[in-house]
C-alpha cells in the first residue's frame, strides 16, 4: 500500500533528487547525509580522492540553503584558524572576537586527519557541545550545526589517527568505493556538458534550515517498538563480550561500542524509517545502518588484525548471533 508522503518528506525527496543531479551513484552516501541532517549527527566520509565527497557536501548545503564553510585541514592549521580569535579593535579600544569558519550551519572538515592534535581537541568541543570557547567566553554555534568530515585512508602518508573520543562523536562513518564503469561514463558526460555550459539548471529546492528543524521534530515522533530498542541494545552489548558467541574471538577487540553507539543507531534507524515514508522502525533499518554506526567505534586488537579480521567482517558475524525480533 502506497503512502502519500508528508510535505516535509516530499521536501527531502526533492532534496535527494537535487543531490542526484550532481552526484552520480553514491546512493548510500546521499542517504546517510540526509540522515545526518535529520538527526543533527556528524558524518565521517572516507575514501580515496576524487570520489565527490566534497562536492556532495557542498551540494547538500546548497540544497537546504544553509550557511556553509569548507575548512582545509593541514599540519600547520591552528585552533584559532577554525574557531576564531580575539583581535584588537582600535575603534572600540578593546578586544573584539572574530568568529572562525566553524560558525556555520554545515561545516566541511576536509582531510580532517591531516590536522595536529590541538586542532582536533578544539573541534571536539564544537562537535560534542555545539559551542566554542575562546577568550574565556563560550559562544553557541548555529542550531543546525553539522560537521561533515572527509578522511583519507590512514595508509596514506601525512595522515594521523583521530582521537577515540572524537571518532565517537561522529554518528556515521561512511566508506566510499570507486564508481562502476557505467557510473563513471555518466560522470564524464555530465562533466563535459557542464564544462561547455550545457548544464545550467537552476537550484529548485525550497528547503530551508527551519524546514530541516521541523523535519527533525517529525522524526522524533516515529514509533520505536520496545522490541526494536532491545534489539539495538543487544547488538551493541554483543561487541563487549564476543567470546560468549565464539570463544576464538576472545581479545579480538580492544575497544567495544559505548552507549552512545546505541543512541546513534536508534536515531539513524528512526531517520531512515522516516525517509522511507514509514512512521515506525523495523529491524531491517537497524541492520542496514549498523556498519556505518559501529565502523569507527570498534577498535581491533593486534591479535584481531593478525587473524585477518576487519570491523566489517566482524559485524557480519555479529548480526547472525543476535536474534532478530518479530515486530507486528
Amino acid at each position: 500500500m502506497s503512502v502519500t508522503p508528508s510535505s516535509s518528506q516530499q521536501a527531502f525527496i526533492d532534496l535527494n533528487r537535487h543531490l542526484q543531479k550532481t552526484i552520480v551513484g553514491q546512493h548510500a552516501l546521499l542517504e546517510r547525509m540526509m540522515i545526518a541532517m535529520l538527526t543533527g549527527g556528524h558524518v565521517l566520509l572516507e575514501g580515496p580522492p576524487g570520489l565527490a565527497k566534497t562536492t556532495a557536501v557542498k551540494t547538500l548545503a546548497k540544497g537546504v540553503h544553509a550557511s556553509f564553510q569548507r575548512i582545509q585541514f593541514t599540519p600547520d592549521l591552528m585552533p584559532a584558524d577554525v574557531m576564531g580569535s580575539e583581535i584588537l579593535d582600535t575603534q572600540q579600544g578593546g578586544l573584539s572576537f572574530v568568529p572562525g569558519p566553524i560558525f556555520n550551519e554545515i561545516v566541511l572538515a576536509d582531510e580532517i586527519n591531516r590536522a595536529p592534535p590541538k586542532v582536533q581537541s578544539a573541534l571536539l568541543e564544537a562537535m560534542a557541545e555545539k559551542q566554542v570557547t575562546a577568550g574565556g567566553k563560550t559562544r553557541a554555534l548555529p542550531e543546525l550545526f553539522i560537521v561533515m568530515a572527509t578522511q583519507n585512508p590512514l595508509e596514506q602518508s601525512g595522515t594521523y589517527p583521530l582521537p577515540e573520543a572524537q571518532m565517537d562523536r561522529f554518528m556515521l562513518h561512511v566508506v566510499l568505493d570507486y564508481p562502476t564503469e557505467t557510473e563513471e561514463l555518466e560522470i564524464l558526460r555530465r562533466d563535459r556538458a557542464k564544462h561547455f555550459g550545457v548544464d545550467a539548471e537552476p537550484d529548485t529546492t525550497s528547503l530551508t534550515p527551519q524546514d530541516v528543524m521541523q523535519a527533525r521534530r517529525d522524526v522524533a515522533d516515529i514509533h520505536v517498538a520496545p522490541a526494536i530498542e532491545a534489539y539495538i541494545v543487544a547488538l551493541i552489548a554483543a561487541t563487549r563480550n564476543l567470546s560468549r558467541f565464539d570463544p576464538a574471538l576472545a581479545g579480538v577487540l580492544d575497544v567495544a561500542a559505548s552507549p552512545r553507539a546505541s543512541i546513534a543507531l536508534l536515531h539513524a534507524a528512526t531517520a531512515y524509517a522516516w525517509l522511507q515514508g514509514r512512521n515506525y522502525v523495523i529491524p531491517e533499518d537497524v541492520l542496514l545502518l549498523l556498519p556505518d554506526v559501529l565502523r569507527h567505534r570498534l577498535g581491533l586488537s593486534f591479535a584481531g588484525r593478525a587473524q585477518g579480521w576487519t570491523v566489517d567482517s566482524l559485524l557480519a558475524k555479529l548480526v547472525g548471533w543476535v536474534e532478530v525480533p518479530v515486530v507486528a
